[in-house]
């Protein structure tokens, strides 16, 4: 790329960068940040990567160190889809730094400064990828604080998230006596102007001022009174893209969309499968490429600085001169003091006529600033304490306002917001958000350890993924043996993967099967195929005498199983039968007819409830004759058998339960049916009403664990009542869009965790409190350029082994409970 081009971010290395980073090679520097360099460099393969390190007027700042940890430790946590996983992260020597791939991207700035306003359907694309990457840490009321138009990076094919914190976002960041950070970012919203605590909602009114100047090239708001009192400008913005970036701008913080619910508006098919075939327009696409060639000619820079020493970080050793190893010190050099400790910004590219800086969302005036509010100060001892002057000869920071002589609205409003957050800005907005370096005094400079806990709203990472090989008929069933083992069962074999690492543990070809394997009280599973039942060995796979099914029987479908006896349906001279098998003495204990069905299907039975004299069962829809659905007037038919003959005791149906509505019951006998938009419950052993669940939307499936019935329903909410009494407990949104599929709920071993699946997303909540804990999306199958899947997400619980969440043919097994 020669002088001539429009975009020319990348530049040489300066004095003081460091020029090797572990295993990699500093190559240049590509862009820069309030906080923050991000350099290209090489790995020992040849591969570009990009290599974030801190200004060297904070590296040592102990405050500065503890967030840039933590904001390191989020990425990598949210590692997947929109967010580059790191490939590397060093938080421990003398220079921390993080490692991700390098991908060609443009800042949102940058490219806004190009090529002007996105197309909508780049604004769309954008957005999606960009809310659906909020809806993962909004989970538990976590607030994400890195959006802005120089955290956005715009990639061929779709957007990528850079910043995880207030201190990637920050627009100013700055040393202040007393080992304090002072940050300020580019942003205020209605909430902190109020002086209220800010949340999720506060990310989604700043993702409406990212699209806003997407769209429009300008802020869609002017300064912090227009940001307290007045309308967004939205007249520029394309038509369809008004309205939701609308709401996403109201002033109450309850009238916006949920991330979830924006990304699905954006992009219902998802942010990469809008973007498939090219989303940018042809000036970015052209200046990307440009940048690839670059990146690709870099030359590998001489080893020495200008003042003849090489700056090393990491495993690699430190060369320097002899005055140098007889007193060692930091590997990278401090700036001499008549340096300005924030280096200035690379040039932004010009605009089509003219060049043109990238606009803060909230712009900050030129050239006079007016007086500074207070400015968040992350201490190095416990708490926050009052900002304080800078030192003696200190200069302020790229972007940081002078000071003035009396406080102005923005002042007031931003000091009301520190009263509230303990976290205050000035000049361009507030920063709001708590602030984590509340713990005991430190008396070092090294990093706080890297902390057990997940970081909130973030799903733990899987401890591995299994994708499944298709086979002829496409059939696949999952099961869980001991604690130990995901048991899959296909049309050609039995496979066993190991729940700690998600390798295979063995593979029995000679046990196909159409049906999940039963795990037997003796250890054994019990693989089903037409003719017979097959045990295997658990733990090595070995196959044991097949037991034949009675009377050359051919099993249709497993109905249930409790300790060693099976219920199934099978046919037998024209007949259809439901049995009572006892695996351990191989013999049939009872069998009873049941109607055919209606061509071509052969009945299917459920065990809904157990109780110890009877089980009680139900026929699925689509093998119902007309005269069985006429007989029961449209209604479902539920039939009781005596556990140990098989006669039927009753049947008869429950309330207006449909025959395609969802039912379960519970050991103790309790019948939960769905019908319209309640959930009833009833006694089986009474057939008498216990309580009904009033709702918005049809209810799914209801599990109950500890006495606590849990539930949800296609509006996408997450009910927890009483199981005995109906009485509620909670009621949670998934953050999904509305409308879709019914969740799924699975209750985890422990009793602690409930999880909701469906066609979009893992949700985890708080079983006691329905606190939203985190949510699971599959960025194996949906990565960015990647395939999509339609296939719904289920859970299987693992007990110690955490639980498996599955989606088509991918496993995941997530470390939980």
């Amino acid at each position: 790329m020669g002088s001539s081009s429009p975009l020319q971010p990348i530049g040489p290395l300066r004095d003081g960068d460091p020029r090797q980073c572990g295993p990699y090679t500093v190559l240049a520097r590509l862009r820069e940040s309030a906080s923050a360099v991000r350099y290209l460099a090489r790995g020992g393969d040849g591969t570009p990567v990009v290599i974030t390190a801190p200004r060297a007027s904070l590296a040592e700042l102990p405050a500065f160190r503890r967030r840039f940890a933590a904001e390191a430790r989020t990425a990598e946590r949210l590692a997947g889809g929109w967010v580059p996983e790191p490939l590397e992260v060093s938080v421990g020597g003398p220079l921390p730094w993080t490692v991700t791939p390098y991908v060609p991207a443009l800042t949102l700035g940058e490219a806004v400064a190009l090529a002007g306003p996105l197309p909508a359907r780049a604004v769309r694309v954008l957005g999606a990828g960009l809310a659906e990457t909020l809806a993962r840490v909004h989970a538990t009321g976590a607030v994400l604080h890195g959006l802005a138009p120089g955290t956005v990076l715009l990639a061929a094919d779709g957007p990528r998230l850079t910043a995880f914190g207030a201190l990637g976002a920050a627009e100013a960041a700055q040393a202040r006596a007393g080992g304090q950070l002072s940050v300020r970012l580019g942003y205020l919203t209605p909430e902190q102007a109020a002086g209220h605590e800010p949340g999720p909602p506060s990310d989604v009114f700043v993702l409406g001022l990212l699209l806003a100047y997407a769209a429009t090239g300008t802020p869609p708001l002017a300064d912090a009174d227009a940001i307290a009192d007045a309308e967004p400008a939205l007249g520029a913005v394309p038509e369809d893209l008004r309205p939701l970036i609308a709401r996403c701008l109201a002033k109450a913080p309850e009238d916006r969309p949920g991330a979830g619910e924006a990304a699905a508006a954006l992009a219902l098919e998802g942010a990469s499968a809008l973007a498939r075939g090219g989303w940018l327009p042809d000036p970015l696409i052209e200046a990307l490429d440009a940048q690839a060639a670059r990146v690709a000619a870099l030359p590998a820079p001489d080893d020495e600085d200008t003042d003849g020493r090489t700056v090393r970080v990491g495993r690699q050793a430190r060369r320097g001169t002899a005055a140098d190893t007889a007193a060692p010190g930091p590997a990278v050099p401090r700036p001499s003091a008549a340096a300005a400790p924030v280096p200035p910004p690379l040039p932004l590219p010009p605009a089509p006529q003219a060049p043109a800086p990238v606009p803060a969302l909230l712009p900050v005036p030129a050239p006079a600033l007016p007086a500074p509010a207070p400015v968040l100060a992350l201490p190095a001892a416990a708490g926050v304490s009052a900002p304080s002057a800078p030192s003696a000869g200190s200069a302020p920071s790229a972007g940081s306002p002078g000071r003035g002589a009396g406080p102005s609205r923005r002042g007031l409003l931003t000091g009301l917001a520190a009263g509230v957050t303990g976290a205050v800005l000035g000049g361009g907005g507030v920063l709001a958000f708590a602030s984590g370096d509340a713990e005991p005094p430190r008396t070092d400079a090294r990093p706080a350890a890297r902390p057990r806990p997940a970081v909130p709203g973030v799903p733990p990472r899987p401890r591995w993924a299994h994708e499944h090989p298709a086979t002829a008929r496409s059939t696949l069933h999952a099961a869980v043996w001991r604690d130990r083992a995901l048991v899959l069962t296909t049309d050609a074999h039995t496979t066993a993967v190991d729940l700690a690492t998600g390798r295979r543990l063995w593979q029995a070809a000679g046990a196909p099967s159409a049906h999940r394997a039963l795990p037997l009280a003796d250890g054994r599973l019990l693989v089903a195929g037409t003719d017979r039942f097959r045990p295997v060995s658990g733990s090595d796979g070995t196959v044991g005498r097949p037991l034949p099914y009675p009377d050359g029987v051919r099993l249709s479908s497993v109905a249930g199983s409790s300790g060693t006896v099976v219920w199934f349906t099978g046919t037998a001279a024209s007949r259809t039968y439901l049995f009572a098998y006892d695996t351990a003495r191989a013999e049939e204990l009872w069998r009873i007819q049941v109607p055919n069905g209606r061509a071509p299907h052969t009945p299917v039975h459920e065990v809904l409830a157990l109780r110890p004299d009877m089980l009680v069962v139900r026929q699925d829809p689509a093998s119902l004759t007309a005269a069985q659905v006429k007989a029961a007037k449209g209604l479902a038919v539920f039939h009781a058998h005596d556990r140990a003959t098989g006669a039927r005791r009753w049947f008869r149906p429950f309330g207006a339960a449909r025959p395609g509505g969802a039912v379960s019951g519970d050991e103790s006998g309790r019948l939960y049916t769905a019908a319209g938009t309640g959930l009833y419950a009833f006694d089986t052993g009474t057939r008498r009403p216990l309580w009904q669940l009033p709702g918005t939307a049809a209810f799914g499936r209801a599990r109950v664990a500890g006495g606590t019935l849990f539930v949800a329903d296609r509006d996408q909410n997450v009910h927890a009542v009483d199981a005995a009494t109906g009485r509620a407990r909670w009621r949670r949104g998934t953050e999904a869009a509305a409308g879709g599929d019914v969740p799924e709920v699975t209750v985890g071993a422990g009793g602690r965790t409930l999880f909701a699946a469906d066609g979009a997303q893992v949700t985890a909540f708080g079983a006691g409190d329905g606190r939203r804990l985190w949510k699971f999306q599959d960025a194996g199958v949906r990565a960015p350029g990647g395939g999509d899947s339609s296939a719904a997400y289920s859970v299987s619980v693992a007990g110690a082994a955490g639980v498996v969440v599955r989606r088509g043919r991918m496993f995941y097994g997530l470390p939980v409970e």
